[in-house]
């Protein structure tokens, strides 16, 4: 399983954002049965790429997240390289194209 940052501040946020050069972020609330269903999976997928760190966070903790990163729904998932977004997914994943997408950017990065 890949390691989970929780990320309680939005300075936390943009500190693991700053620190980690491949960045996933995961934003999700404690009442989404979506997000709890997603979570799991998404940690199971990234083991598979050792140099993504996942950062969650809580936005009913964190409110300014859903400003600083144009949030509307959660979960939220976000693929942030050198401080540029590059995927963002929704509640409505779809981890093989998911996957594919990580695997291009993946291999782009790391070569």
């Amino acid at each position: 399983m890949k390691k989970v940052y929780e990320l309680t501040t939005i300075e936390m946020a943009e500190e693991f954002l700053k620190n980690h050069a491949l960045s996933f972020l995961f934003v999700s609330r404690p009442d989404c049965s979506v997000c709890h269903a997603i979570l799991p999976k998404l940690t199971e997928m990234l083991v598979d790429y050792p140099l993504i760190h996942l950062g969650h966070i809580d936005a009913s903790k964190v409110e300014e997240v859903a400003e600083k990163f144009l949030i509307f729904t959660v979960p939220i998932m976000l693929l942030i390289i050198d401080g540029k977004e590059y995927i963002r997914e929704d509640r409505f994943v779809r981890f093989e194209q998911l996957e594919e997408k990580l695997d291009q950017l993946y291999a782009m990065y790391t070569q």
